[in-house]
């Protein structure tokens, strides 16, 4: 099996896996090609990606182009001579660019595709309770998330499971069918397919402020997904009105208890020491939220010194 020249496209904490994974083979990393530094945090200090710290401990070449279509970067991609070129959770590419290497351009998708095209595919799958997923690499095209399928993985979803959680799981999938991936590619034996134009297409649209928020008139089951999918970030959200405010607040953890429910939805009440919210077809209990400017807490502790009046409830958007 020949070794092969890669470069690596990444930006955030799921990338380090599958990258420390290919370090760990024959074949040789000529340059990783990361997002620029960007400022964050109250100081708005200029912060390296993950990818890029990682880079740094491990001394591989960083480059990071503010422009993916600049010709001085198409010239030393190009320089590079790469036989193939990574990408995992990174910007979708211009053709300049994915063209370059003679065996191609592959990403590495959190899904099974055509299952979850699209910017959030974790989080959209524990949403909308699917009860597997996996991970894809197939070969870029002009289209995001469209091109022929290389090979999958598949792995089942906790009941319990959150977004961070599976991620984690997933990362550690992706590392091993990237390698896999390059030794088919090493060793000619790359048997790709295209994806099926068919009703097994489903998207994961980017989340936004918008698909974050909680609809309490939804059933039980479902805002307890979307609790999960969404943790630990962006985080669910919802406004509680109570004591004549209205306030921003993130849902971190919730259980959901089925059953008949005489109150209006979002209505809370307190029991046991517990919040409890009023959905269609049962009561949701807050395990664990967080107020403006405060930390996540559980709801024992908020209620320690915070008073929940008898009007008070979650908002329908």
């Amino acid at each position: 099996m020949k070794s092969l020249r890669i470069i690596y496209m990444g930006t955030p904490s799921f990338a380090i896996s599958p990258l420390q994974k290919i370090l760990e083979t024959k074949h040789k990393v000529v340059a990783v090609v990361t997002a620029p530094d960007r400022k964050s945090g109250r100081g708005k200090k200029l912060t390296p990606s993950p990818i890029k710290v990682f880079c740094e401990e491990n001394d591989l070449p960083v480059l990071q182009p503010p422009n993916l279509k600049d010709p001085d970067l198409i010239t030393q991609l190009r320089e590079l001579d790469p036989d193939v070129m990574v990408v995992v959770a990174f910007r979708m590419l211009p053709k300049e660019v994915w063209s370059i290497p003679p065996n191609g351009t592959f990403n590495l998708h959190a899904s099974l595709l055509p299952k979850y095209r699209g910017a959030a595919p974790i989080h959209w799958a524990i949403i909308n309770g699917e009860k597997q997923t996996g991970a894809t690499t197939f070969f870029i095209n002009e289209q995001i998330d469209t091109g022929e399928i290389i090979a999958q993985k598949s792995l089942p979803i906790g009941l319990d499971e959150n977004t961070g959680q599976l991620s984690n799981r997933l990362e550690k999938l992706g590392a091993t069918l990237t390698v896999e991936t390059l030794d088919l590619i090493a060793t000619d034996r790359v048997n790709s397919s295209p994806q099926p134009n068919n009703d097994q297409q489903s998207f994961a649209p980017k989340l936004t402020r918008e698909n974050t928020q909680l609809q309490w008139d939804q059933e039980g089951q479902c805002i307890e997904r979307k609790v999960r999918g969404l943790q630990p970030f962006p985080c669910a959200w919802t406004m509680l009105s109570n004591n004549g405010n209205v306030l921003y607040c993130k849902i971190h953890d919730v259980d959901f208890i089925e059953g008949k429910q005489p109150l209006e939805d979002g209505q809370i009440f307190v029991e046991n020491q517990q919040i409890m919210v009023a959905v269609p077809n049962g009561t949701i209990r807050v395990k664990r939220l967080q107020l403006p400017n405060k930390k996540p807490m559980s709801d024992k502790e908020l209620l320690n010194g915070y008073s929940i009046d008898a009007e008070s409830s979650f908002e329908n958007p």
